[in-house]
Parts: C-alpha cells; sequence; structure tokens
C-alpha cells in the first residue's frame, strides 16, 4: 500500500457486537478474542500490547475472568455447554469494558483499531440507552446506577469521536488535498487536517505554564514549533537526540539568539520510551496530553496523526520519572 493511500474499513455489525458483551463483576465487558477480531489483530497481540502498558489498564479496564465465569459465557452464546469442548484455551481470557477498548486504541493505534473502537464503544451506549427506555422494568436503585454509567459512556464516546478520524471526515481531508495542499504536508490533530506546522502550533499555543516533549529525535523544525509557545511558558524537552542528523548546539544557540524569551531545557529519557508524546500543562488540573504519530522534525514528510489522550492520569508517573532524568547535552 502506497504511503498516502487512505484504507476504509467495512463498518461493522455494532448488533453482533452487542450480542457479545456480557455482565460480569458489575462491569459490561466483551471478550479479548471478540475485540482481536474487529482489530484485525491476533488475540495474543493485543493482550501483549494490554501487559506491555499494564499501568494503563486499571481493573474497570481489564481483568482476567475466572474459568467458571468463562463457562457463563459460553452457556449464554450456546445456550448449553455441548459447544463448550475445544473453546477452552490454556488460560482463561481477558475481558475488556467500555474504557479498557477505548484505551486500546493508543497503545495499538492502528487506523482499523480506532475505527473499530469508536463502533463498540457506540454498541456499549446503545446498551444503555436501551436500559433507559424500558425503565419501568428495573428497580429504582439498579436504574440509577445504570444511568450512570449511561451517562459516563455517552461521554467517552464524544471524547473518542471528538479526537479520532472517522470516515465521515474523510470526504473533508479529500477536499483538502483537492484544494491544492500536498498530502506530504497534512497532520490530522483529532480527527480534523491541517497542515503539518498549523498543527504543531495549535497545541503549543494552548499551554499556560509548561510544554514538555517527549521525542527521541529532534531537529530545527522542533525549534520552529517551539517559537509559537507563549511568554513565560517553560519548555522542557525530553529526548536522547537520536538520528543520523540530531540537533547540534550550534542550531540551538542560533534559535536562542533569536528568541531569547524561551526557556528551554533538555532532558535524556535513557531509552525508556518509544512513542512520542507533547504534554500541556503538567501538574495542573488542565493538563493536556497528545500522542504523535511522529517526531515533529519529521511532520510534513507523510501524512500523520495527532491525538489527544483523555485518560491523562495513567501518565503522570510516566512524566514525573522522565523529569527526574539527568540533563541532555547538546553537542
Amino acid at each position: 500500500m502506497a504511503d498516502n493511500e487512505i484504507t476504509v474499513y467495512t463498518p461493522i455489525d455494532k448488533e453482533k457486537v452487542k450480542t457479545q458483551i456480557f455482565e460480569i463483576r458489575g462491569y459490561k465487558v466483551m471478550l479479548d478474542k471478540d475485540i482481536a477480531e474487529y482489530f484485525d489483530v491476533t488475540t495474543g497481540n493485543l493482550n501483549k500490547a494490554m501487559k506491555r502498558n499494564i499501568k494503563r489498564f486499571p481493573q474497570n479496564f481489564c481483568f482476567q475472568i475466572s474459568r467458571d465465569e468463562y463457562k457463563e459465557i459460553l452457556r449464554f452464546q450456546s445456550g448449553s455447554l455441548e459447544l463448550e469442548q475445544g473453546q477452552y484455551s490454556k488460560y482463561p481470557p481477558y475481558v475488556y469494558s467500555e474504557s479498557g477498548v477505548a484505551m486500546l486504541t493508543s497503545v495499538l493505534h492502528t487506523d482499523r483499531a480506532i475505527e473499530a473502537s469508536v463502533q463498540i464503544i457506540e454498541a456499549f451506549v446503545e446498551m444503555s440507552h436501551y436500559i433507559r427506555q424500558n425503565r419501568q422494568l428495573l428497580p429504582y436503585d439498579e436504574l440509577k446506577a445504570l444511568e450512570l454509567k449511561q451517562y459516563q459512556l455517552s461521554e467517552k464516546v464524544q471524547n473518542i469521536e471528538d479526537n479520532m478520524l472517522t470516515r465521515a471526515d474523510l470526504s473533508d481531508l479529500m477536499k483538502l488535498f483537492d484544494a491544492g495542499i500536498n498530502n506530504e504536508e497534512v497532520l490530522i490533530l483529532n480527527g480534523e487536517p491541517f497542515k503539518a506546522d498549523v498543527a504543531y502550533q495549535t497545541i503549543y499555543k494552548k499551554a499556560k505554564k509548561i510544554v514538555i516533549i517527549v521525542d527521541d529525535y529532534l531537529g530545527v523544525k522542533t525549534l520552529r514549533h517551539l517559537s509559537h509557545v507563549k511568554s513565560g511558558v517553560e519548555v522542557k524537552v525530553i529526548s536522547d537526540n537520536k538520528g543520523y542528523n540530531p540537533l547540534r548546539l550550534s542550531e540551538f544557540n542560533d534559535f536562542i539568539a533569536e528568541y531569547p524569551r524561551m526557556q528551554v531545557a533538555f532532558i535524556k529519557t535513557m531509552n525508556k520510551v518509544h512513542d512520542r508524546f507533547i504534554i500541556l500543562d503538567y501538574g495542573t488540573k488542565n493538563m493536556k496530553v497528545y500522542l504523535c504519530g511522529s517526531s515533529s522534525k519529521d511532520s510534513g514528510n507523510k501524512v500523520t496523526s495527532i491525538v489527544e489522550l483523555k485518560e491523562v492520569e495513567v501518565y503522570k508517573d510516566m512524566i514525573n520519572n522522565l523529569l527526574a532524568n539527568n540533563p541532555l547535552y547538546l553537542r
């Protein structure tokens, strides 16, 4: 497939998804194997991605069920246990709640996983709407608990829809191409196509106290984007400054001479981070975390995406540990 080719996947059957949602331990969940099928990955790889990022998956996001619980799911699916033989793996499966499905997209972040997760979570929400419509059949306490869950689910789906590129956005993206912007200049920020430089400017201008960049690959373009940080906002760049053409001290000095107001400190990642992140206003209630599909120094080379992550709490320990690393000295 060409680098600039956009794949449009067939929508999943949400009615089928609803039959694969079960309530276990007070959570509505799906089996790992069913999610993996929709995400177009193996069950093993799905769970490996979860285990590599275990801090992002608390108990209400993902847990391993018992064999008895698995038997109940099989009985629900088949109406009896006659089909049970051959359906067991060596270990009982994992199950994921709607929050876990959403978090899986941040550790897999493939186009298929992003698109499928939106539709799966919509199925969770539609089930909650059905419950609300049949409120007269439910005890009051149970109804109030379900209404709270439905409200929380609606917020999660809205956040995902706001921050992901969906099939409906593709026509706007193609119009952007037709309007004269080359595909290699496009960056998709929270589902909306931008020129790459404008996308970074839009993010950095939001910071009020601090910008933290986690990116092992730096360049002059990285600095050019940072020039749009507001005066008085501190900048910390966490990087091992890798690559065949790393950022040089002379380039940084030229940048500071042009923008003397900038407060920039460099810290080593010490080879601890693979993904690229932008963190705004760390340590405040307005903290934002963005996951970047490529290094900012390469923005504009190929179509890529930046997505704002909503579960920022899970990243605080990681950021705090990185900030404690040794300083990086440019050469």
